[in-house]
């Protein structure tokens, strides 16, 4: 991501990071945090690196089920609202991870690798799963089902955020050829409010699996 987009996203959740932070978290993203940390604590994980933490309500709730946590943010201020949490947390772009090879169990990234050009996502990807354990899980759920990229004209951040939106298939197509997918499924737009919501749960295996099949599950 060039330094220029890391700038405007920095700027924009800093200006928000209180406004955000007095948020509650929306119904269908708690069952999608259950959801992962239930498979986390049935595969005996410990560790779970947030990328793109937030305020670190998500963190918090890792936190708190037993995972040792560490929160990463490319908004000081975001990062500051995690500390006060109680929370390990960094400021750190998911572009250009730090850390050593197969340091974590698993990584957690709600609605923040939307923000990576479709031409970096791969390398984005790459770089999560170089420091994902044999047989760590990662979860990521953004929103999507269109085909979109660049700054959205209409919102109400300031400076204007950039997304990049995937349709449902090729988004699985793009993630496979890092890492296997696991789990995979859509929350609707009436359930949501607004755009529909895709939700993957991924092994850092390129060996077959399905071993979550039997968690497999749609929103009626």
């Amino acid at each position: 991501m060039n330094t220029g987009l890391k700038q405007q996203l920095r700027e924009s959740y800093d200006k928000e990071s209180k406004s955000r932070n007095g948020q509650e978290t929306q119904t269908w993203k708690v069952e999608e945090r259950r959801i992962f940390a239930d498979l986390l604590l049935r595969d005996n994980k410990k560790s779970l690196l947030d990328l793109g933490a937030g305020p670190g309500r998500d963190s918090l709730f890792f936190h708190q089920e037993g995972l040792s946590t560490l929160s990463l943010d490319l908004s000081p201020e975001m990062v500051g609202l995690c500390r006060e949490k109680g929370l390990a947390a960094e400021v750190m772009s998911f572009d250009s991870l730090v850390f050593a090879d197969e340091s974590f169990d698993a990584a957690w990234a709600l609605n923040s690798l939307l923000h990576v050009p479709k031409s970096e996502i791969l390398n984005v990807l790459e770089g999560i799963k170089r420091v994902l354990r044999p047989g760590g899980l990662f979860f990521m759920g953004v929103y999507g089902g269109l085909d979109s990229e660049g700054v959205w004209e209409g919102d109400s951040y300031d400076p204007k955020r950039f997304f990049s939106f995937f349709t449902n298939e090729d988004i699985q197509e793009t993630v496979s050829s890092v890492f296997h997918i696991e789990r995979f499924h859509v929350v609707p737009p009436e359930v949501i409010g607004g755009s529909s919501f895709q939700s993957l749960i991924y092994e850092n295996s390129l060996a077959g699996g399905g071993r979550l099949g039997s968690r497999m599950w749609e929103w009626a």
